[in-house]
């Protein structure tokens, strides 16, 4: 461990992290709880990148890490300001990296003094995550760590198997639905998920999509999913279980059967709000397209929402996968004058 003192001069979070000493795994915990490779962080840090997932103009990052002598990670929750071109705000990494410093010295994972605990709660760029994402985080870490799951892991695995009846979900757990799709990959557990989805009941699907938007799974439970949902939006488009299976899919947005499936959904004559936000939000990757990425802006002015439109523009082309698709739409011959004229309004607000 290299000694780390509040005069010396430390430029990166990636370098802090090395000089302690510590072993360390990043995760995006803003549009989805994901990992983010270590190469990619060091040139966001080093502003050569710009970050690939913001939220809100902000950069979500849970950083676990340990000493070699333990296996217990550590766990930082933080939230970064990023500039217009979703560049890193280095003064505010700066910051957050002397507070640290200061409280922490070379020791990160020492046990902390009372001051020490008030000068690391004060931090402004730490956060808490909604519920549900920070069990997935800490179902991955757990995977990627090799350690076993939680105790409620067992209960709903052997829920799936659907031995004591599927309105019986009173013993099933978050934790223990997180703990599974983080494994859904290994042993049977694709299979027995695959066999239950058609039979959930509302109470227990819901946190299993939430827990599915995390995890890239077989294209087999995919298109299961992609039925349910589409099923469900002909029959019942108002019930909330049509957004949570869209959620479901969006870690594997990408997929082709994702993008044929957002494009039959917006070609129809009226796609809700609340569709439409969680497509952007976490869907993202099917609208990396300029013809499916036009229809989406379409479908965002039926509703002449004016707000809505300039919050979710924004919040798009923040994102460097659908930057350069945002800015073909509208420069594009073939967009609509109310297209024209929302952009027009747009830029003359800016």
């Amino acid at each position: 461990m290299t000694d780390i003192t509040p005069e010396k001069h430390i430029e990166t979070l990636s370098e802090l992290l090395k000089l302690s000493g510590s072993q360390y795994r990043l995760y995006d915990i803003g549009r989805l709880v994901s990992k983010l490779p270590k190469d990619q962080f060091e040139k966001v840090e080093l502003n050569q990148l710009p970050y690939p997932t913001p939220v809100q103009g902000h950069a979500c990052i849970a950083i676990a890490f340990w000493q070699k002598k333990s296996s217990q990670p550590y766990l930082w929750l933080l939230k970064l300001p990023l500039d217009e071109r979703g560049l890193l705000n280095q003064g505010a990494r700066n910051h957050f990296i002397a507070i640290i410093v200061e409280a922490l010295g070379a020791d990160l994972t020492q046990e902390t003094s009372k001051k020490q605990e008030e000068l690391l709660n004060s931090n402004p760029y730490l956060f808490t995550p909604a519920q549900y994402k920070l069990a997935s985080l800490n179902s991955k870490i757990k995977v990627d760590l090799k350690q076993p799951p939680s105790e409620y892991f067992s209960p709903f695995k052997q829920y799936l198997s659907n031995t004591s009846g599927w309105q019986n979900w009173q013993n099933v757990g978050v934790q223990g639905i997180t703990d599974f799709i983080a494994r859904i990959k290994q042993d049977n557990h694709s299979e027995l998920l695959l066999s239950a989805l058609p039979h959930l009941p509302d109470e227990v699907l819901s946190p299993v999509c939430s827990a599915l938007e995390n995890e890239q799974y077989p294209v087999a439970i995919l298109d299961v999913l992609i039925s349910l949902f589409t099923s469900a939006l002909k029959s019942e488009p108002e019930n909330p279980k049509v957004t949570q299976l869209l959620r479901s899919l969006a870690a594997s947005s990408h997929h082709i059967h994702v993008k044929n499936m957002v494009e039959n959904v917006l070609s129809n004559p009226q796609v809700s709000n609340e569709m439409l936000i969680t497509l952007s939000g976490r869907c993202w990757q099917s609208l990396a397209d300029e013809k499916v990425l036009m229809s989406y802006f379409e479908n965002l002015l039926k509703n002449d929402d004016l707000t809505l439109f300039t919050s979710i523009f924004k919040d798009l082309v923040s994102i460097p996968l659908i930057r350069p698709v945002a800015f073909a739409c509208i420069r594009s011959d073939n967009r609509s004058p109310a297209l024209a004229q929302a952009i027009g309004q747009l830029f003359s607000q800016a």
